[in-house]
């Protein structure tokens, strides 16, 4: 044997000993990492969102639904190596983008990284058309939340979001769902989000090198979410929102015998739909810039002063004492009282004359209850205006603001100051530091027709009603309620422009001064015009209905809020009516 054949020996047998040392060093050693890298790439998890569950309203019409939606995503261990360039073009995203999107590992290789939601059928036709150049694609369908009646009833619903990390660590359950999941994040969606949502599927395939799915391995099915029936009335709701669309406000209806929530709107508004995707931030910036407070849910957490419509309050608290009766104490009104060097005007200049209780509320003569608050006292009209339910929340579902009850005691101890007959005088007309949202006057109203039975307020349709009786007098109610009557339905009343030729109803107005007239005078602007109130009820024989308006820097309540009550009744009878005629 030469010495060439000796040495070529010599080489073959160290590649031979290397080659057998790299074998033994990939099996012994990396062995398991090379199972595991195996199994990635043939199996695929696939998370499987369970349908959320449909809201209805009180008649059984959807207020949302879920429509179809696709989504694109690459599978994790293809992530370094995706063609950027040919996913870019298609989807109209920057190659910068898709690098960041990717760069952001799931909790698993198992779980696809998900880069663009709701795509279209063009770009889902394009990215199959070059699946062989994108190795690891994977297009999902999801089912995608659609709210029907958009900005009608957007603040009651609330909308979905993406969960954050700041809602897992409070709720750990959630670090179940995919990150690219979506939960309630406000309205009736947050609160009964864990009844709405269902619990999510998982599919477990075997996928070729490119992601198609070869084998189903294992299915657990999704299980959908529950429905739920609202006391709402898809119809009123959208009138309302109509009437009341051009303005800043808010409306209010519920049943009276029973606490249920009738309608619940909010002015401006914002689109749910918005969110669904991910709100855009050009649109989230115009919502929490814009003055007029959009996001805020006005019936429930807007507080105003009640102006004239405390007048029933007083009115009541001045009856259930024994101090005035029907015919009882009759003021003589010049258009205003003197107190020391102060003079509280009535808001007719040349005064009402002779007035009884009954033509007081009609034509809310302010001279009339400053004398009455006067031999009340703030005690005993604070006592009945928290009996009523205001001050305190009412117990809703949503988070509400509780409003303000002054009284001695209050002023003394926040403001460091004692409470004055002056005091007494404003309160009892509604104005000073009073403070209530819609909701609570609605409730306010909704106990004064239903004969004094304060009801918990309430928005799914199943639950059973918790009253609890006042144990006012009958008599004294109905001298409110034909009072309430003569507001809208007598010429002289003050809201006799509102009267409706399609349904009676009854109520009171209230207009709330924001600032002194003569600062308005001077300084005029929409900002500081007067808050207009209208609380009321439907029909005045045997009230279905109790309601409250809120029209802010509206004007007078009776030429402006009063019409919104009127517009959005005669819009649910209207819309009423043609639908019982097409059926």
């Amino acid at each position: 044997m030469t010495t060439k054949d000796r040495i070529f020996i010599f080489f073959i047998f160290l590649i031979f000993l290397i080659v057998t040392l790299r074998l033994l060093h990939l099996q012994i050693f990396k062995g398991e990492h090379f199972s595991k890298l195996s199994e990635q790439n043939r199996i695929r998890i696939i998370k499987i969102p369970a349908p959320r569950g449909i809201i209805y309203d009180r008649n059984g019409i959807p207020l949302v639904e879920n429509i179809p939606s696709f989504s694109v995503s690459i599978s994790a261990e293809y992530a370094e190596i995706v063609n950027l360039n040919t996913i870019s073009k298609i989807l109209n995203i920057s190659e910068k983008e898709l690098e960041k999107k990717l760069q952001k590992k799931t909790d698993s290789q198992f779980i696809p990284i998900r880069i663009k939601e709701n795509i279209s059928f063009k770009e889902i036709a394009m990215l199959e058309a070059r699946r062989t150049e994108i190795p690891g694609l994977i297009i999902d369908i999801d089912m995608k939340r659609h709210y029907i009646y958009d900005k009608s009833i957007s603040h009651l619903l609330g909308y979905l979001g993406k969960v954050t990390e700041e809602q897992i660590k409070n709720n750990p359950s959630l670090k179940d769902l995919p990150p690219y999941f979506r939960i309630g994040q406000t309205g009736l969606e947050y609160k009964y989000d864990d009844l709405l949502r269902g619990k999510a599927g998982e599919k477990i395939v075997e996928v070729d090198a490119l992601g198609r799915e070869l084998r189903l391995i294992r299915e657990v099915p999704p299980v959908k979410g529950e429905d739920i029936y609202l006391t709402i009335d898809a119809f009123l709701q959208e009138t309302a929102y109509k009437a009341l669309e051009n303005q800043n406000g808010a409306f209010v209806a519920l049943k009276p015998e029973t606490g249920e929530i009738l309608a619940m709107v909010s002015t401006p508004s914002f689109d749910p739909n918005m969110f669904v995707e991910g709100v855009p931030a050009k649109y989230w910036a115009e919502l929490i810039n814009n003055p007029r407070n959009p996001l805020l849910n006005k019936a429930i957490q807007g507080l105003y002063p009640p102006g004239s419509t405390f007048k029933i309050i007083t009115a009541l608290a001045g009856l259930e004492e024994g101090l005035i009766s029907a015919d009882k104490m009759l003021v003589n009104c010049r258009g205003g009282i003197n107190l020391g060097k102060w003079t509280f005007g009535c808001w007719k200049k040349e005064g009402h004359g002779n007035v009884s209780i009954k033509k007081a509320l009609a034509e809310s003569c302010d001279v009339y209850f400053y004398e009455l608050g006067k031999i009340l006292g703030i005690g005993r009209i604070s006592d009945y205006a928290k009996k009523l339910g205001l001050g305190e929340i009412t117990g809703f579902i949503l988070e509400e603001k509780s409003g303000l009850i002054p009284d001695e005691n209050w002023k003394i101890k926040t403001l460091k100051t004692s409470w004055y007959l002056g005091d007494t005088f404003n309160t009892s007309i509604g104005q000073g530091f009073l403070k209530v949202t819609p909701l609570q006057m609605a409730m306010v109203m909704a106990t004064f027709v239903n004969g004094g039975i304060k009801y918990k307020p309430y928005i799914l349709r199943d639950i059973k009603p918790e009253g609890v009786n006042l144990g006012l007098n009958n008599r004294n109610l109905e001298i409110i309620k034909e009072a309430l009557d003569s507001v809208v339905n007598e010429p002289t009343g003050t809201a006799s422009g509102a009267k409706s030729s399609l349904i009676k109803f009854g109520g009171k107005t209230g207009t709330v001064q924001v600032v002194s007239k003569t600062v308005r005078e001077k300084l005029y602007r929409k900002n500081i015009e007067h808050h207009a109130w209208f609380i009321g009820f439907a029909p005045v024989n045997k009230p279905e209905i109790a309601f409250s308006v809120i029209v802010e820097h509206g004007g007078g309540g009776g030429a402006v809020a009063a019409p919104v009550a009127k517009n959005s009744l005669e819009g649910y009878i209207i819309k009423k009516r043609q639908l019982n005629v097409k059926n």
